[in-house]
């Protein structure tokens, strides 16, 4: 059966610490690097050009979760996962959008069982967390932190304040039945 790996959680609530840890420990895990179109940030995602994200809407079941920020346009794509499970492997997605885990987990073509993990903490934290990157787009992502609601359902929930990333991995990997 294919698997999958949605962490959701608000800007800096640790969903890239948590995904090297969790990757580095067990290979089969990969980073799902989501599509991306326009400015910013090009770690951790494959980047395309308007025509590429235009030819992928047109194909009926291609996008299954697509949404803007940051002045940018990121794309969950059914070709990318077909390729990371053609692997043998399970994608770690990261989303921000309840109706994005929703999207994702909803979906009956892709056949997986998804296991849902929330990342969160204090507000005043990812702040600091934000400012600590220093991206340029600090205000956005303060905004970004109040505009992130709690995932209503959950399979975990890690305070990301609490625990480290690699607590958090055992934790995930031990709800998985993965063993590190």
């Amino acid at each position: 059966m294919r698997r999958g790996l949605i962490l959701y959680g608000a800007p800096a609530t640790g969903k890239d610490t948590v995904t090297a840890e969790l990757v580095n420990r067990e290979p089969r895990l990969e980073h799902f690097r989501r599509l991306k179109l326009g400015r910013g940030r090009t770690s951790g995602y494959r980047m395309i050009d308007p025509r590429q994200a235009n030819d992928l809407r047109r194909r009926v079941d291609a996008i299954l979760w697509e949404n803007s920020r940051y002045g940018a346009t990121y794309l969950v794509d059914r070709p990318g996962l077909e390729q990371v499970w053609d692997a043998n492997r399970v994608p770690v997605i990261h989303l921000g959008q309840v109706e994005a885990v929703e999207a994702i987990t909803g979906d009956r073509g892709t056949g997986a069982a998804w296991t849902v993990v929330e990342l969160y903490c204090r507000p005043a934290v990812l702040r600091d967390r934000i400012r600590f990157r220093a991206t340029g787009d600090e205000e956005q992502r303060f905004a970004v932190i109040e505009q992130t609601p709690r995932l209503p359902n959950a399979d975990i929930r890690i305070d990301t304040e609490s625990v480290t990333a690699a607590v958090a991995a055992t934790m995930i990997a031990q709800h998985m039945r993965i063993y590190l």
